[in-house]
């Protein structure tokens, strides 16, 4: 099955991690392996960057911007279009290795490609609206506007659990803008990121833009470290840790660059005891253990209302229960594996930490032993004030708690460093209202009677805190890839000055 696979892509069992323009077939860094978490196999190698193959790939990119900024923004979209197409035609394919490198189910693994789609729909919409303002004058024949510029080289860092639709928030946007992209996937995740660019880089060429989409892949971090360092590059969107997030943003700020940064998430939601149970049941289900907990996004502590607490967990203790867990791309299977040992053996330390803060184990709480990275999705009874409360385990970890009064599930949503998602179940508009409004949720993400998980590209995804308040993907977040200008035209032939300023000779 992965043979046939890495053929449809044209990846080769030891495969360049270098794309600029053309692949630049004997990078001279290091080689390393893609793992599949389900079985622990090998799917393909990775030929890595130096330093040297960095500089080529920026060089190509920077060129490739000077002819991409004069494109009109309308056949940029048409060519976003085509890459749209593209993309429709290998969903099938292309989820399926999502699925494999990452451990996610198939259907995710298809989702994941649909949300490219989306974005280059979205996108090929927004090259006819990327417009500035025209705002009143307060001189007599003078014109003041504003317009927007491409910003140049964006430096793209991303996650191993979205492998590919966070590439296209960021690179399909900029690419809109005028702006060419230099992109480094999580070494977890390389093949994924290889099978893109060769599906993008065919439509580009057929167009004579093959240097707009680059791919940079090193060992360990240090693609990471020379984008965030490198002055050519003045944006840099990173979608990650809160730690990596402070490393890469504190670098690029240093050299007064931009920075997007998406980072971790200690989601929660609220169950109302006018909630519509089954609704809430299976949103918190989706939320906790999709993508077996490794979304920015999933939901990880719970506030059920007092007089609803017994019921609503009973109910998901047994749901927790019936969750299908094995190879992903089989039928019927609701929850992959972790995507790596090492992740695993962060959740148990986690659960092992939550008992020894006075946690309780209500469902799973296991490694499953056997062939692959594979875990129980766990509950445990807590309390707000556990320490293990205020980090995120990015693993399928649910900590429940009771509440009696809103606005204390409210002040429990907030009192943690992160702000990414959240959500409340309840059937009262004024519960509903109190959690949207400025004493309610503090998070980027918002959400009545759905859970914190599975976001549309139409709004603008982030959050704030310890998430780094950046934002990608819909509404106006086109604006973080391009630069503003301010531009005042005198059409008269007087020059009075503003504030009523006089400067007569």
């Amino acid at each position: 099955m992965i043979a046939e696979l890495l053929e449809k892509f044209g990846i080769h069992q030891a495969h360049s991690g270098v794309f600029a323009g053309d692949w630049i077939t004997k990078p001279g860094g290091p080689e390393f392996d893609s793992i599949n978490p389900s079985d622990g196999k090998v799917i393909a190698s990775v030929m890595c960057a130096s330093s040297k193959n960095y500089e080529q790939v920026l060089v190509r990119a920077g060129e490739g911007f000077k002819r991409w900024r004069e494109v009109p923004a309308p056949e940029r979209g048409e060519i976003i279009r085509q890459i749209g197409i593209a993309l429709r035609k290998h969903k099938k394919d292309l989820g399926l290795l999502i699925t494999l490198e990452t451990g996610k189910i198939l259907s995710e693994g298809q989702g994941e490609v649909q949300e490219m789609i989306d974005m280059c729909d979205f996108a090929t919409g927004l090259s006819r609206q990327l417009h500035g303002l025209t705002i009143a004058s307060e001189r007599k024949d003078h014109r003041l506007f504003e317009q927007w510029h491409p910003l140049g080289v964006v430096g793209i860092i991303s996650a191993f659990n979205f492998p590919a639709a966070v590439w296209a928030w960021n690179a399909i946007l900029a690419a809109i803008c005028g702006d060419t992209s230099v992109w480094k996937p999580s070494n977890h995740t390389p093949i994924t990121s290889i099978a893109v660019i060769n599906i993008v880089a065919s439509v580009m060429k057929s167009n004579s833009y093959g240097d707009v989409f680059s791919l940079c892949i090193s060992g360990g971090h240090l693609a990471g470290e020379w984008i965030a360092q490198d002055k050519r590059i003045p944006l840099v969107s990173a979608t990650g840790s809160c730690e990596m997030g402070r490393v890469v943003g504190g670098k690029v700020s240093q050299r007064l660059g931009r920075s997007l940064l998406e980072l971790g998430g200690n989601n929660a939601a609220i169950i109302s005891p006018s909630a519509n149970i089954d609704l809430a049941l299976r949103g918190v289900l989706f939320a906790a253990v999709g993508t077996a907990g490794q979304r920015c996004t999933t939901l990880r502590r719970l506030f059920v209302h007092d007089s609803i607490e017994t019921m609503f967990m009973e109910k998901l203790c047994t749901a927790y229960g019936s969750i299908t867990i094995g190879n992903p791309w089989e039928k019927g299977v609701l929850m992959g594996p972790l995507i790596s040992e090492p992740a695993v053996e962060k959740m148990m330390l986690a659960i092992e930490e939550a008992k020894k803060q006075g946690g309780k184990v209500l469902a799973g709480g296991n490694r499953i032993l056997g062939g692959g990275n594979f875990v129980e999705p766990t509950i445990i009874l807590a309390s707000p004030e556990m320490p293990i409360m205020q980090q995120e385990t990015f693993a399928p970890i649910l900590y429940v708690m009771p509440y009696h009064h809103l606005g204390d599930a409210i002040r429990f949503n907030n009192e943690v460093p992160q702000g990414l998602s959240s959500a409340i179940f309840t059937d009262s508009v004024r519960e509903a209202e109190q959690f949207l409004s400025t004493r309610g949720s503090d998070c980027g993400i918002a959400n009545v009677n759905i859970g914190t998980s599975g976001a549309e590209i139409g709004g603008a995804f982030g959050g704030e805190k310890d998430t780094g308040g950046g934002r990608e993907s819909g509404s106006d977040c086109w604006k973080a890839y391009m630069r503003r200008q301010t531009c005042t035209i005198n059409g008269g032939d007087q020059l009075p000055l503003a504030q009523g300023i006089q400067f007569d000779l």
